[in-house]
């Protein structure tokens, strides 16, 4: 990327501080990678998602209007922030289409240990998972927040650590304590529906 981290930093607090030009030369330094983020996410859907990479990336453009006030901290946080709302425009689009699809009754169904998709319904293990990482956020932030930007953002454990200021041993650890739990709730969410 041409511009520094320091340099998206500058553009987001001047964007925030009021300069609407500011977003603008943001969102093109930001685009191709904002991209990648969107293709990242929309792999773990069906290919023919009435959603596809730049619709993504429009809605994220929208709703980075209401958090316009943010104190954004650096790259990295834009970006984890961005990812988190992919994943909640996905997820709320899953539980629309599978509340339609089911009158309303939504049926968990587990992950594999690796937490993949499987492909016969992705919205609803989407949706699944999406309740258990609520769930984990409850008692433990920073593992849902770990989770988030490996399973939902594609971020490296190098780029987990420097995005939540933890050493690389931390995010492993924690990464591999949050993938059980979660497996772990997720069999739980599994058998109670049975």
């Amino acid at each position: 990327m041409a511009v520094s981290s320091v340099g998206i930093t500058t553009l987001l607090r001047a964007w925030r501080d009021g300069d609407d030009q500011a977003l603008d030369r943001l969102t093109s330094i930001v685009y191709g990678e904002l991209y990648r983020l969107a293709r990242y996410h929309m792999s773990r859907h069906k290919p023919n998602h009435i959603l596809q990479n730049t619709a993504l990336i429009s809605e994220i453009y929208l709703q980075l209007g209401k958090v316009r006030g943010t104190n954004w901290q650096d790259r990295s946080h834009f970006f984890g922030v961005c990812s988190h709302l992919m994943r909640c425009t996905l997820t709320g689009y899953a539980r629309s289409r599978l509340y339609l699809k089911r009158g309303g009754e939504a049926e968990q169904v587990p992950f594999d240990e690796n937490l993949g998709v499987p492909a016969h319904d992705p919205g609803a293990e989407l949706i699944a998972l999406d309740d258990a990482l609520h769930d984990l956020a409850a008692f433990d932030e920073r593992k849902s927040q770990i989770v988030q930007l490996r399973f939902f953002g594609g971020f490296s454990v190098e780029e987990t650590a420097e995005a939540l200021k933890i050493p690389k041993r931390t995010v492993e650890r924690e990464w591999t304590s949050a993938k059980l739990w979660l497996l772990r709730e997720l069999e739980r969410g599994k058998k109670s529906g049975e």
